[in-house]
């Protein structure tokens, strides 16, 4: 209870000097201006008061500062006109610090207990990082502030750091920009007229303000990797500039675009060249979702004026020709070209022994940067009785010859949902078991509810709000057991396909032994230019996250090959404004930015539109009028926040949108640009139209409909 009383008594008297500092325009007095026009009488005073001028100055300093009051700049800057740069430094750096630690000391005596009893689980990490590292962070605070001081204050009184160190940190770490402030206020001090702006000593002080941050920054980024890797011996002279593990999207645009800049670099792949995408994803998944659609297109000879229609197919003929479109397309990602572009190709298991070094094939190899591109492998749950069984994953399904007479098709996302019709529309008889109440979990529900309603149409049984619970092998009958609704479900199968999402490769190749750290979905660690917590480590790919898409996959590649080479220079952060997707189902599904799930759940305000492609032309001339197009724009304006398309070549036509959402055009520009009739492509514009149409000018539009009355008499 006394503490409670102390605590309200605090709170009280910050109040009123607050509101005694607004109630009576002080802050007025802690202007630029203002201390222009005073300045030769703060000077005459100074030097007929000199001790008592300074302990005011000091006194005022710490209270602003204590208070988190605007106007510590301008004190700043008038440390250095009234006092000069060397008594203005010492003024400042220690007024400046006593306010600051009063601030943090009032801050933690009011908030600490409250944010840790109620978060403390929650900010068990930062705590541990603090206590190990808090000084240091604090000081990288101080020199380069990412945030204003006083929030630094107030934010860094909520961890464990100490009092002591908090001061002697502060004191030190804002002492550099302190000094470039006071002396950029000695200067403006002898600025007299207009001309005085040009004098070298104060362009000098704005040179040294707008450069500071940055030399600041360098300084803590060469302190910070000096301590990182200390432990390990930096090797005299370095056999590449880059080395590149994992051979997929990732690993070859990096290894790419460094060979492409005269960089000496490896590329160690320890299976297939290509990696996922060309082998056992995008590719060969592409290619037989394109044969079973031609069986959909007979299956549907009525609709483009036959009477009938029939294929004969042998299935072990249709995985063959999948073989043959990777065969076809394996020279652009083969060892031969890579060679031929500089790249040094190594077929091995690679192994990270320190931040510069790499062994592969009993050979050690010295780096001065590595990028991890290992991707990303099908995740197997742990569910009891898979592993008595020969299961599927994306990775195996390939090798099959023979068409499963019954497919259980485990999962309802992007992969479950592709292979699910398309093994339904090649004959098999398909159930998808989805734990989720919807399929495509990351889509709107009414997109979701499209996709269900055609695989159902096609002789899918989808079982949603099932949850995968045992496989029982019974006299040769294999068995799903789910659970829904408290009951249980029994789904024979002769194969079944686990489709339930993919895991990061980061185990097996050093990343544990260096202590490289991963994040809770198990990915690796990155920071927006791609580095690991090894400056010199960086990450592309499935295996960095956030997303798993090939085409992110390159994106993220140009951003960890440029920095890697290049960051001592100029880092880039990885721009992940606008990342599109697409579901190869039929009807496709394209994505990008925000749909109504994203922009509800994020509170996110929106307005609608909605295009119905049943009314366009080229889809109705092709059979294939279904579908929509919805765009999300900020209300008021026509600035698009996303975009979905649900219809046939869904992937193609959304690209218009990812170019303007990147370029930030509107509809208006989408309107106002000609398109090829008659194409699909027009979806777009007819849905800016939509856009346009729902915000017409009602009452010009009555005002046109006198005049042209009035015209025709």
């Amino acid at each position: 209870m006394k503490g409670k009383s102390s605590k309200i008594i605090l709170v009280s008297i910050i109040a009123i000097l607050v509101a005694v500092f607004f109630a009576f325009d002080l802050q007025n007095y802690l202007t630029f201006e203002y201390l222009k026009s005073r300045q030769q009488a703060f000077h005459d005073y100074y030097m007929n008061h000199t001790f008592f001028t300074i302990v005011i100055y000091m006194i005022t300093y710490i209270i602003v500062t204590a208070l988190s009051l605007p106007g510590a700049t301008i004190m700043t800057l008038a440390g250095g006109a009234m006092f000069g740069l060397w008594t203005g430094l010492v003024l400042v750096s220690f007024a400046s610090t006593i306010g600051a630690t009063l601030a943090f000391i009032v801050s933690r005596f009011l908030l600490k207990d409250y944010v840790q009893d109620r978060f403390g689980d929650k900010l068990k990490a930062v705590n541990e990082g603090v206590e190990k590292d808090g000084s240091f962070y604090l000081f990288t605070l101080r020199l380069v502030p990412l945030f204003p001081f006083f929030v630094i204050n107030l934010v860094m009184a909520l961890t464990p750091i100490r009092v002591a160190a908090f001061y002697i940190v502060s004191q030190i770490g804002m002492l550099p920009g302190t000094f470039v402030y006071v002396n950029a206020g000695t200067q403006l001090a002898q600025i007299e007229s207009a001309s005085g702006i040009l004098s070298p000593g104060l362009l000098l002080s704005f040179v040294l303000l707008g450069i500071f941050p940055l030399i600041a920054k360098k300084f803590v980024m060469f302190v910070k990797t000096r301590k990182i890797l200390k432990n390990y011996p930096r090797p005299k002279k370095f056999d590449y500039n880059l080395v590149v593990i994992g051979a997929g999207a990732a690993g070859l645009v990096t290894s790419y675009i460094a060979a492409t800049v005269r960089a000496k670099v490896a590329l160690i792949e320890k299976h297939k060249m290509g990696g996922d995408c060309l082998n056992t994803g995008c590719v060969p998944s592409k290619a037989l979702i394109r044969s079973a659609k031609i069986l959909s297109y007979v299956k549907r000879s009525a609709d483009f004026g036959f009477n009938k229609g029939n294929i004969e197919f042998d299935f072990a003929q249709v995985m063959e020709r999948v073989q043959k479109v990777i065969e076809k397309i394996e020279p652009h990602d083969s060892i031969e070209r890579y060679t031929q572009l500089g790249v040094e190709c190594i077929q091995g298991e690679a192994k990270i022994t320190s931040p510069f070094t790499v062994e592969v094939n009993g050979r050690t190899m010295t780096t001065k940067n590595i990028v991890v591109a290992t991707g990303a492998r099908p995740f197997v749950p742990p569910i009891p009785g898979l592993d008595k069984i020969n299961y599927l994953t994306s990775d195996n399904i390939w090798e099959l010859r023979k068409l499963p007479k019954r497919l259980t098709v485990l999962g309802g996302g992007p992969i479950g949902c592709e292979l699910t019709q398309t093994f339904a529309r090649l004959g098999a008889e398909v159930t998808q078991v989805e734990m989720l109440p919807h399929l495509m979990g990351r889509e709107d529900a009414d997109v979701a509810g499209l996709i269900l309603e055609k695989l159902e149409s096609e002789g899918v049984r989808v079982l949603t709000g099932h949850r995968a619970r045992e496989i029982k092998v019974e006299e040769e009958k294999q068995i799903l057991v789910c659970e829904h609704d408290g009951k249980d479900v029994f789904v024979e199968f002769d194969e079944i396909l686990v489709a339930v999402g993919r895991t990061a490769n980061t185990s097996g190749f050093g990343l544990e032994e260096l202590g490289v750290v991963l994040t809770s979905r198990k990915t690796i660690q990155v920071n927006e230019y791609l580095q690991t917590n090894f400056p010199n480590i960086f990450c592309a790919g499935d295996v960095a996250g956030p997303y798993q898409f090939t085409h992110v996959a390159g994106h993220q590649a140009w951003f960890a090959s440029v920095n890697a080479l290049f960051g001592g220079f100029k880092s880039f952060k990885t721009d992940y404004r606008v990342i599109p997707w697409a579901t190869y189902t039929d009807p496709e599904v394209a994505r990008v930015g925000l749909n109504e799930s994203d922009a509800i759940e994020q509170d996110i305000a929106y307005e609608l539109t909605r295009y119905g492609i049943n009314d366009l032309d080229r889809a109705i001339a092709d059979s294939e009028d279904h579908g929509y197009v919805k765009v999300l724009t900020r209300p008021g304006t026509d600035k698009i926040l996303g975009v979905t398309i649900v219809g046939n070549h869904a992937g193609d036509i959304i690209t218009e949108y990812v170019f303007a959402m990147k370029h930030g055009l509107g509809l208006n520009k989408i309107l106002s640009t000609i398109h090829i009739y008659p194409t699909m492509a027009e979806a777009n514009k007819y849905a800016a139209g939509e856009w346009k149409k729902a915000r017409k000018p009602e009452k010009i539009l009555t005002w046109l409909n006198k005049f042209h009355a009035w015209m025709r008499r």
